[in-house]
């Protein structure tokens, strides 16, 4: 039986793309999931970053996990089970980074209507952005491990033949780059599928359902976490890349998160350790998850 609080100290430890920590990650999580009797795919890919990262190379190369039921080789999973592996660290919090940003688009289209407030935001908001470099001092812990552990709690509670795949997508941190790069050469994996992206599941705080392509199954799941539903966020999360690939067929992608402002203050910071959660926000969601998915 796995010892989840283990495994969550094993994934917690900084792990920016393409460090030393990075790669021992994606090692345990192949190991894992080989563990669950999955065949594990690595899917190479190169991408530029977002352009509001400072302070980062002009390509990032990463590699996306895609993993399937190995006692069903032929049978393609209608459901995809979603996390992104990869940690970054950020001099400011994204809770401040919002409101930098918020204040930056503000005081632009205030400018023609009251210039010197205007003018205050805006370079407030660019101070921000500029100091908005991207470091590895984060361990990531809610931000995404408690997700990689909730994807092992729901699947360990699923029967083995459940039609259900797993991707753990990487580079998410640099702009979705990884998930971009699925959306582009593997959309075929996906057709007609329901997927199920998991970012930051923090004990406090309640669930939030992000419905990027409203199906059966994300209403579903919003209903069993009691999960607030929306169509908009100020937020940028690999479901906004994979929604892509849904053209048609009963495609659907959700992004579940949990947590609040006090989250929001930690996430990309130092402090997003191990020690501060309970894994008791990633079991509520795995328990909610795999109770939609056995009544499939």
């Amino acid at each position: 039986m796995t010892d989840y609080g283990v495994l969550f100290r094993e994934l917690a430890i900084p792990r920016l793309v393409g460090s030393a920590n990075h790669r021992k990650v994606r090692e345990i999580l192949t190991r894992e999931l080989e563990a669950r009797r999955f065949s594990v795919e690595q899917h190479p890919f190169s991408g530029r970053p977002a352009r509001a990262l400072l302070g980062t190379d002009r390509v990032v190369r990463g590699i996306n996990l895609i993993a399937q039921p190995s006692n069903r080789p032929t049978v393609q999973p209608s459901v995809w089970l979603v996390a992104h592996y990869d940690s970054k660290g950020q001099p400011i919090s994204m809770a401040l980074r919002l409101l930098g940003f918020g204040s930056l688009f503000i005081g632009l289209i205030g400018l023609l209507l009251a210039p010197i407030p205007a003018l205050v935001a805006v370079v407030l908001g660019a101070a921000i952005a500029v100091l908005n470099r991207v470091n590895d001092s984060s361990p990531g812990a809610v931000d995404n491990a408690t997700a990689l552990v909730a994807i092992f709690m729901t699947l360990d509670q699923l029967p083995h033949d459940a039609n259900v795949g797993v991707v753990f997508p990487d580079a998410e941190e640099f702009g979705l780059v990884g998930a971009r790069a699925l959306a582009a050469d593997r959309a075929d994996l996906f057709a007609g599928a329901a997927l199920i992206n998991l970012d930051g599941l923090d004990d406090v705080g309640r669930p939030i359902a992000f419905l990027h392509r409203p199906g059966k199954i994300g209403e579903a799941i919003a209903s069993a976490l009691g999960a607030r539903r929306w169509r908009w966020l100020p937020v940028v999360v690999d479901g906004l890349a994979l929604a892509r690939v849904g053209g048609g067929g009963g495609a659907e992608c959700v992004t579940i998160l949990k947590g609040n402002l006090q989250t929001m203050r930690i996430v990309h910071r130092p402090g997003d350790t191990a020690d501060r959660v309970r894994l008791d926000g990633a079991a509520s969601i795995a328990a909610g998850l795999a109770r939609v998915l056995r009544a499939k």
